[in-house]
């Protein structure tokens, strides 16, 4: 690429980034639809290829979606809405736990007292709000509806992204199409095999990672149902989408589950049931799931999973929670791409023996 070429792309990133900075607040559901028209693509594709009209296609592929969308909403929303309930409910006998038996059992143990705070006060304040707001639902309607700019943005997400999606995904070849169209010829070669590199981290990460990640939840929740505790599928949910970062769902959620489980069943055995479900979920997860929808193309480590996730939601907030991991594997792409052209440059391989001497 020439000096001008590399300017330009450069100035491109930051006009790019600073919209994006601006423009946060409106951006969530045109992001939701690319994402959703990405993933469908290659379905269309493969339905234009059996004699399908691309608009059939197009439409059968996104009612195929909104179908599992609503199945996965009808079966384990309101399962988890009752079980929050139940945790809410049940807060003030888990809060007298935590004062009576669990607080003197770490005095005795270890000789610290975390819990040493009027715990009454606060189980009369969280019921006390509870109560006010009626239920979980009441108290989502109730914030969302404070401000009429708030609940026009939520409606709007829900409304814009399927009509963003389907248009989307109906003219997403056309678009590629238009896009190489207008990249120099020179840079071409170099262009599309970037394109394409970048094509199989994203699609494994999307396509792969999303998967695993709720699977995961699933095997955690159905294994913590056998176990017979209460908050199985919460905790098997929040267990499963803490996973998009390494290890974190296998920490958050036996945390979370030896908690529940002690207070449920007060017998440490159940902990033992427990750290067999998340060993399971973790062996899953390590020796099948990976390996079988991921394989090593995204190739992030741990550190830059966590570090991009946060970096993301400081600068971006939502938008950029789910720009961090997608965007993060890119420029991993870019950067794997800039070190072979370092390690291939006359900057690292200068070919003077003398210089090769001094090293030696």
């Amino acid at each position: 690429m020439t000096t001008l070429q590399k300017t330009f792309v450069l100035l491109l990133c930051v006009v790019v980034l600073v919209l994006i900075y601006f423009l946060n607040p409106i951006l969530a559901p045109f992001l939701a639809g690319i994402i959703i028209a990405y993933l469908g693509d290659p379905l269309v594709d493969k339905l234009e290829g059996g004699h399908v009209p691309r608009a059939i296609g197009v439409l059968l592929v996104f009612l195929a979606f909104v179908a599992v969308l609503c199945a996965a909403t009808l079966i384990i929303l309101p399962l988890m809405v009752r079980e929050l309930a139940d945790l809410i409910g049940n807060m003030p006998l888990f809060l007298e736990w935590l004062q009576e038996t669990a607080s003197p059992w770490l005095v005795t143990r270890f000789g610290i007292d975390p819990f040493d705070v009027n715990l009454d006060n606060i189980a009369n304040g969280v019921m006390g709000n509870w109560q006010k707001t009626g239920g979980i639902v009441g108290a989502v309607l109730t914030r969302v509806t404070q401000s009429g700019f708030a609940f026009l943005g939520a409606l709007g997400v829900v409304g814009l992204t399927p009509v963003v999606a389907f248009y989307m995904m109906r003219d997403w070849d056309l678009i590629m199409a238009r896009i190489l169209g207008m990249v120099p010829r020179d840079v071409e070669p170099s262009f599309i095999s970037l394109c394409k590199e970048c094509d199989e981290v994203l699609g494994a990460f999307l396509r792969g990672q999303l998967l695993i990640m709720f699977l995961l939840g699933v095997v955690y929740a159905i294994g913590l149902y056998a176990v017979g505790l209460d908050l199985a599928i919460l905790i098997g949910m929040l267990a499963g989408l803490a996973s998009i970062v390494p290890y974190l769902g296998f920490f958050v959620g036996i945390v979370a589950a030896s908690i529940a489980a002690m207070f449920q069943f007060q017998d440490p055995v159940y902990l033992g049931y427990i750290g067999i479900v998340f060993l399971i979920g973790q062996a899953l997860e390590g020796w099948v799931l990976t390996p079988w929808l991921v394989g090593d193309k995204i190739g992030l480590h741990p550190v830059a999973v966590i570090f991009a996730v946060l970096a993301g939601g400081q600068l971006f907030g939502f938008v950029g929670i789910l720009l961090a991991l997608p965007l993060a594997a890119v420029v991993m792409v870019f950067v794997r791409y800039l070190h072979k052209s370092y390690l291939g440059s006359e900057y690292y391989d200068t070919g003077d023996p003398e210089v090769v001497v001094e090293k030696e």
